[in-house]
């Protein structure tokens, strides 16, 4: 067997705030709360599924430079501008990155402006 990510982590000033946001995104739930602040959010029936978890580590600071990850979410009940309404709806807001206007997802920022991506629906839902 392979490997598969299990864990993404996102370093971020205001863990509370990403959990609400992402939550609503992914459907997750709070999982685990650490002393520090960080939170791990995850699908409702917990860790260790076929969806990775995310752990919002608190950082009173932004890292320099951008960041070599972000996260990829695809629709599962609905088509892509419907998600990208609800998205925005949530407090995401589009990213310039360069892009041409004629790629196939849209680049997003959440909240505390991190990058990720809203692709063509490619999964079937649950």
């Amino acid at each position: 067997m392979a490997c598969r990510i299990s864990e993404l982590i996102l370093g971020c000033r205001d863990p509370e705030l990403l959990a609400r946001f992402w939550c609503e995104v992914l459907d997750f739930v709070v999982l685990d709360r650490e002393e520090d602040g960080s939170l791990e959010i995850g699908p409702r029936e917990g860790f260790g599924g076929p969806q990775p978890t995310i752990v919002l580590s608190r950082r009173d600071e932004p890292e320099p430079g951008k960041p070599r990850l972000h996260i990829d979410v695809n629709a599962t009940d609905r088509d892509q501008d419907a998600e990208l309404e609800r998205l925005l709806k949530l407090g995401a807001r589009r990213a310039d990155v360069g892009q041409t206007g004629e790629e196939s997802w849209h680049v997003l920022a959440d909240p505390e402006g991190n990058e990720f991506c809203l692709l063509r629906t490619r999964l079937a839902p649950l």
